[in-house]
Parts: structure tokens; C-alpha cells; sequence
């Protein structure tokens, strides 16, 4: 981790499929030296941060989401910061969820019969595949979380089920109504990258720092900012306990913050 970095600005927490609880994120914060984070769980807003942006311990919290989204050609990933219940927003979370419910109930009976096991797993609000992939791997079944979605759950595999993703355009209206800012998440993890960041014209942001765990070439995401004046982001994508893997410097923060506060 670099000491520079003061804002992770994309993590996850049990809310949805990460192991951080609101409570614990002060301390992995301040162990990652690390002052504000945005919590941006899978098409939910967290219950549990009760204003857009709270002060817990010294951390500042910004609430946020990481919503999913269809566009003509594949699924990328839309981070709102700041994010207020609109009712629309409210509402259209309200179906995903739903569906998400339903989704992992299928998976989970798919799986149960294929591996003739009960797993010790129940399907609630804000659960997937990682949660699913973990039951398996702590069951007598001869598979650990990577086989798990090799062989079992994965996109391909006989007990896929797809889940309900919201429209590009509905998708960017609705954080748009909800939040000051709205960014593109992780451009260079999707297929057709240029395609992704083409959607970046009716954004704020992109997301510019992010552990790709390889050598990336950024060029094109310079592009995009340069030419739709977007703001910069970044941030751990954070599904474990451990913060401030990427996300921005003091410098670079400023200026996110002040739109962040307009």
C-alpha cells in the first residue's frame, strides 16, 4: 500500500459480498492509513450509514452503491458516492434484491442436488456467489471455492443462474438523481474496455486507480478523462478486511471532495 493514499473510495462490506461489518471499517481503515472510505455494496445502499457521509472513530464514511448495469454489448459497473434513498432508486434496489434472493434459493437447490449435501447456507437479502462458493468449500463436498466456481456456479457451469441486471440508461438516471457523483468502476476488467468507457460521456467519474493484480496500460482511461472532463477515482474494490490497496492521494482527493460536496 502506498502511504499517499487517504481515500479508498470502492469497498464492500457484509451488506453484500464483503467481510467488513460499518464497525470494523475504523479500524482497517486506520490500519491502512487510510482517513475516508466509500462503502459501494452490489445494488444496495448499506442500512446501516444512516447520512450520505458520517464520522465513525475518525474515518469518514461516504455512503455509496455499486450498481450493475446492461448496455448493448455486456455488463459493466456504475459507482454512485453520496447516495440518498430516492424512491426510484429505493424501488428499483428493492427488485434487485428480490431477485438476488431468488436467484442464490435456485443456485443453491441446483447445488445441493448435484453434490447430494445440504449446504449450511441461507439464502437473505445481500448474498451471491462468493457466499455460495464458501458454504460449498466448508461442506464435505470434494471442492474448494475455486473449483467450486470452475466446475459448479460459475458463468458456464450447470448451476449458473443469471440474476436481473438494471438498464444502462435507467441505471445512470437513477444515480444521478441520488448522488453527486457518478463514476465508471474498474474500465480496464471488462471485456471491451473502449466500449465501457464510451458510457463514461454521461458520467462524472472513472474509476483510474484499481488493483488489477497485473500490469495495465491506462492509456485509454487518460483518454476518456481528458476528453469528458471526468473526475478521477479509485479504490481497493475491497471484499476482504484489508483497505487502502489503491484509491487516491490528498491531493488528488481534493478534488473529488468538492464535488462531492456540491
Amino acid at each position: 500500500m502506498s502511504s499517499s493514499i487517504v481515500a479508498d473510495l470502492h469497498s464492500h462490506t457484509t451488506a453484500s459480498d464483503g467481510a467488513l461489518t460499518i464497525e470494523e471499517i475504523p479500524t482497517a481503515a486506520t490500519e491502512a492509513g487510510v482517513s475516508w472510505v466509500a462503502t459501494t455494496d452490489h445494488d444496495c445502499i448499506h442500512s446501516g450509514v444512516d447520512s450520505p457521509i458520517t464520522t465513525i472513530e475518525g474515518v469518514t464514511i461516504i455512503r455509496g452503491i455499486e450498481l450493475r448495469v446492461q448496455t448493448d454489448t455486456q455488463q459493466i459497473d456504475l459507482l454512485g458516492y453520496r447516495v440518498e434513498s430516492t424512491e426510484e432508486l429505493t424501488n428499483e434496489i428493492a427488485r434487485l434484491q428480490e431477485n438476488r434472493v431468488n436467484r442464490a434459493r435456485k443456485i443453491i437447490t441446483r447445488v445441493e442436488a448435484e453434490i447430494e449435501l445440504s449446504l449450511d447456507i441461507d439464502p437473505s437479502s445481500g448474498i451471491g456467489r462468493p457466499h455460495i462458493a464458501t458454504a460449498i468449500a466448508e461442506s464435505d463436498a470434494p471442492y474448494d471455492y475455486t473449483t467450486a466456481f470452475e466446475e459448479l456456479i460459475g458463468d458456464d457451469c450447470d448451476c449458473y443462474f443469471a440474476r436481473d441486471v438494471t438498464a444502462v440508461d435507467q441505471g445512470i438516471r437513477l444515480l444521478k438523481d441520488a448522488c453527486p457523483v457518478v463514476g465508471l468502476a474498474h474500465p480496464l476488467r471488462y471485456d471491451d474496455p473502449e466500449s465501457a468507457l464510451a458510457v463514461t460521456d454521461k458520467l462524472d467519474a472513472v474509476e483510474r486507480y484499481y488493483p488489477y493484480g497485473t500490469e495495465v496500460n491506462t492509456s485509454i482511461v487518460d483518454r476518456a478523462i481528458e476528453r469528458n472532463n471526468l473526475l478521477v477515482t479509485g479504490g481497493s474494490d475491497a471484499h476482504n478486511k484489508r483497505l487502502g490497496q489503491a484509491g487516491l492521494s490528498e491531493s488528488q482527493f481534493e478534488e473529488f471532495k468538492t464535488e462531492l460536496y456540491s
